[in-house]
């Protein structure tokens, strides 16, 4: 535990981000996985509608750092590619 009161202060900040950060991290597979689910199941204008939310998602964690921006580039050509191949 730390002595000095601007790491004890560091330690409180470092935990408030880390359950935001957690929380985003969550919100973002959540979507990716109802687009995953939804192309699974080859309902197309469902796809299209999770496949919009899942990019956004992906997009606002590459813009906060929880994401690398290559690794969100990744996944969002992989939906597309998915969302592509759908008939």
């Amino acid at each position: 535990m730390p002595n000095i009161k601007s790491a004890k202060k560091r330690v409180l900040v470092a935990k408030v981000r880390n359950a935001r950060n957690k929380a985003e991290r969550s919100a973002m597979k959540t979507a990716m996985k109802k687009f995953e689910a939804a192309a699974a199941n080859g309902n197309r204008t469902e796809a299209e509608g999770a496949y919009k939310v899942a990019v956004k998602a992906v997009d606002k964690a590459a813009a906060k750092g929880i994401l690398h921006r290559n690794n969100a580039a990744h996944k969002k050509s992989a939906m597309t590619l998915k969302l592509n191949q759908m008939n």
